[in-house]
């Protein structure tokens, strides 16, 4: 319906400058919100306000002309009204919300879907975690938001590519190597210190223990040098391996997972920072190198190559956007922990550096999880290895419970998570009560159909029975799916999408604890049985994008 108010008004809009009582304006993107007032309409605009000054009019006269101009040839309006300083208030016909329901039947499983991003190609890119432990909480939360974001762009008609930055240069990966080497030593009976910045997790003795088992004490007779390099490569491969079953048992599934090596191959990254500073990007100042990232707003230069002569993470992070972007990508999305906010501004420099558009590059910050057990923190400690696992979590209360709350909250904001209420079968528990009107609408299906009740298609029943206002508040909250779509998309808000769940249910379960659906009224039994197959539609629809499941019974 959003949309169809939306054509009406850009059609009004065209209409006003054809015949020369607009001038020749762009047509803006054009807001319409449902009401919170039922006195005000349905359905209301601004765009006669957002008009007004390319237009040198009045924003009441603007609203005054449009409103003439709105054709309706699908009869769906009451009335339009002008309100306030120029809102255009849309009133629909009483009986036109149940009339929408058609096209729930007629696009079933596409529902919420569109063309809207059709011959866009997007990168996604997120977890990145770097090869030297296991997935925590917090690069499961990056994880479903990542994944959810994709599965709403793809739905509404993007080419997406979903992909994982391998991590596995530098000298994260030489201390991990480091690590395994002095667990391995330990285990065969040698005393070794951990120095600083070696990872002390359970992880790294169970791969020394395995080395052990597999090789004996080959490495005791290698110099460090020798040994560290080998151990590297191995623990980094298992690790990896490690990270992408955890993963896949999550539901998440990359068509890429990119190693950072590659872009050092053939002195790649050399080469890229030669070039820019050929362009005057990269200047040279006391042995090292910098990227002049205050040329597009940052609030000061950064390094890309140290005075040692390493190149930084940032010099990589150049290279690799580049490859994005090569790669025929028109957007590409980073999703990065909220820590790596100062991090937006230099990338940002660097993208508009390599020629390429301000706005093709997009990042979603990923706040911290605080890990509750009924209320009380769960402490962590990633320097000593203590915290807590994307598999344990996911072995503790579900893939559907872990998924669904990690969308609970926009994902810049901190989100708590308590493991208990995550397990427990009632509403307290939002995937429950979520899932659980899904299950409740398959009940009353069963027990029409045990009646002998046939589920009718949408010409065999009279929507005009629909009239209850908790009916139509649920015909409202169906037909605004495919807007908390194009919303998701649009603002790159995944939890949009669990809100909108969480009101649906709510709905659902309100009227089916004030009203029985089937009766001994058939005309109305067969007219609320298509409503509910509406609600059951859409709540498959979302939970499916969610990478939740849709259980027939509970």
């Amino acid at each position: 319906m959003k949309q169809v108010l939306v054509d009406l008004l850009e059609k009004a809009i065209l209409s006003g400058v054809e015949g020369g009582h607009l001038p020749p304006v762009t047509v803006p993107f054009i807001e319409v919100e449902l009401t919170k007032d039922p006195s005000h309409g349905d359905y209301a605009s601004n765009v006669a306000m957002i008009l007004a000054k390319a237009a040198k009019k009045n924003p009441r006269e603007i609203a005054k002309l449009l409103s003439e101009r709105i054709e309706d040839p699908g009869r769906m309006l009451a009335k339009v009204e002008i309100a306030g300083p120029g809102f255009l208030n849309f009133f629909l016909q009483e009986g036109c919300w149940a009339r929408l329901l058609e096209t729930v039947e007629r696009e079933g499983a596409r529902y919420g879907a569109s063309e809207r991003g059709k011959g866009h190609r997007i990168q996604v890119e997120f977890v990145s975690a770097n090869p030297t432990g296991p997935l925590h909480i917090g690069h499961a939360r990056g994880a479903v938001v990542g994944d959810v974001m994709a599965n709403i762009l793809a739905a509404v008609g993007y080419d997406v590519f979903r992909e994982y930055y391998i991590n596995d240069a530098g000298n994260q990966m030489n201390n991990l190597g480091k690590s395994v080497l002095l667990r391995y030593e330990e285990l065969l009976g040698k005393v070794a210190e951990f120095p600083e910045g070696c990872y002390r997790g359970d992880y790294i003795k169970d791969l020394a223990a395995d080395l052990v088992k597999k090789e004996g004490d080959r490495y005791l007779k290698m110099t460090p040098a020798e040994a560290i390099p080998l151990l590297t490569a191995y623990a980094g491969g298992e690790i990896l391996e490690g990270i992408k079953e955890d993963l896949r048992a999550f539901g998440v599934v990359f068509d890429l997972y990119f190693s950072e090596r590659e872009l050092y191959k053939e002195a790649g990254v050399e080469k890229l920072l030669r070039s820019l500073q050929e362009q005057d990007f990269i200047y040279a100042e006391g042995d090292a190198l910098w990227f002049r990232t205050t040329a597009f707003g940052d609030e000061k230069d950064r390094v890309v190559v140290r005075q040692n002569g390493e190149p930084t993470y940032f010099a990589a992070d150049i290279a690799y956007h580049k490859n994005k972007f090569q790669r025929g990508f028109a957007t590409v999305i980073d999703i990065w922990g909220a820590d790596h906010h100062g991090y937006i501004p230099r990338m940002s420099a660097a993208v508009q550096a390599l020629g390429y558009d301000k706005e093709a590059l997009k990042v979603i910050l990923v706040q911290l999880v605080n890990l509750l057990r009924d209320g009380n923190p769960v402490a962590m400690s990633t320097r000593s290895g203590e915290f807590v696992t994307l598999h344990e979590v996911v072995d503790e209360v579900g893939k559907d419970a872990a998924r669904y709350n990690f969308l609970m909250r926009r994902s810049d904001s901190h989100l708590d998570f308590d493991l208990e209420v995550a397990k427990k079968q009632s509403n307290e528990n939002p995937v429950y009560y979520v899932q659980y009107a899904y299950a409740r609408i398959c009940s009353i299906l069963r027990m029409a159909a045990e009646k002998g009740i046939a589920l009718p298609a949408y010409g065999q029943i009279d929507p005009g029975l629909l009239i209850l206002p908790e009916e139509i508040d649920l015909i409202k909250a169906i037909t605004r799916f495919p807007e908390v779509m194009e919303g998701a998309a649009r603002t790159l808000e995944p939890h949009r999408l669990t809100f909108f769940l969480n009101d649906l249910a709510g709905l659902f379960h309100s009227y089916y604890n004030k009203n029985k659906v089937v009766s001994e009224d058939g005309a109305l039994t067969g007219a609320r049985l298509f409503l509910i197959k509406s609600v059951q539609t859409v709540l498959k629809n979302a939970l499916n994008l969610l990478g939740v499941s849709t259980p027939e019974k509970m």
